[in-house]
């Protein structure tokens, strides 16, 4: 393992792995699109999400939750309510009227907990699984320290619609699925993302993904570069990652790393 370099000032971040039961085989999940004009992870597929605000934390200190990343949580519900339309994360569930309201108000630059309070919703967070947390160490322009939640689609949940802003369409597929668009070149997924549809790729449904999360508990995962053995090469750089947090494939040549 070759020394990382000096840890620099990252963004707070949270997503949100939505999970949709299918009528035969794994579930699907939701996956949006970025603009390919966005300076990060500019037209790949991720999970919706985004950086935590200032009124998240306010949130959370209200909320009284007990886990020290409550503010992640409401910014992966939040930001999945604005980018892709589906309440996630709120008790009771607004009518329809009502959270078409919500999400415009959040649109139209209204904080978090005043748009509740209009719709009369308050948060239930632990409708949100702790899954995973990212924080690269590479130069790059934005570094995001990003928690990863998992959560099921709601049974009375509308149709979700992409926001057309930040993201361009939005699809639900497997996480297989998604791995082969992007082996076959017809999808870009960055490292993090493929790590993660690695993982999520072994589970038969969302309770399977929620007990391996609980077997492992979350430790904040920054990639790093070394030299290992390659079947054609001799030693080649590779981007690598613990062995012990439950990925299935935890190295990739770094020439085909996708770093965004």
């Amino acid at each position: 393992m070759t020394d990382s370099p000096p840890l620099t000032p990252a963004i707070p971040a949270a997503t949100l792995v939505l999970f949709r039961d299918a009528a035969a085989g794994p579930p699907e999940l939701l996956f949006v699109e970025r603009a390919k004009a966005m300076m990060f992870a500019g037209g790949a597929l991720v999970f919706p999400g985004g950086r935590i605000d200032p009124g998240d934390h306010a949130l959370a200190a209200e909320s009284g939750h007990p886990d020290g990343n409550a503010a992640a949580r409401i910014a992966a519900i939040r930001e999945t309510i604005e980018e892709v339309g589906l309440p996630v994360g709120l008790s009771p569930m607004p009518s329809p009227a009502v959270f078409e309201r919500l999400r415009a108000m959040l649109h139209a630059g209204t904080v978090f907990g005043e748009a509740l309070a209009e719709a009369g919703a308050s948060l239930d967070l632990d409708s949100l699984e702790y899954f995973a947390r990212w924080r690269p160490a590479h130069a790059h322009a934005r570094i995001f320290d990003t928690h990863f939640y998992l959560a099921r689609l709601p049974a009375d949940a509308p149709e979700a619609r992409v926001d057309a802003t930040e993201n361009v369409r939005l699809i639900w597929a497997t996480a297989a699925d998604v791995l082969a668009q992007a082996d076959a070149g017809r999808a870009t997924i960055i490292f993090p993302t493929r790590r993660n549809l690695e993982r999520l790729a072994q589970f038969a449904d969302f309770d399977a993904a929620v007990a391996d999360a609980r077997a492992h508990p979350v430790r904040t995962v920054t990639p790093w570069t070394e030299m290992r053995p390659s079947d054609t090469h001799g030693e080649v750089e590779h981007l690598c990652i613990p062995p012990d947090l439950g990925y299935p494939v935890t190295s990739e040549p770094m020439s085909d790393a996708v770093r965004g």
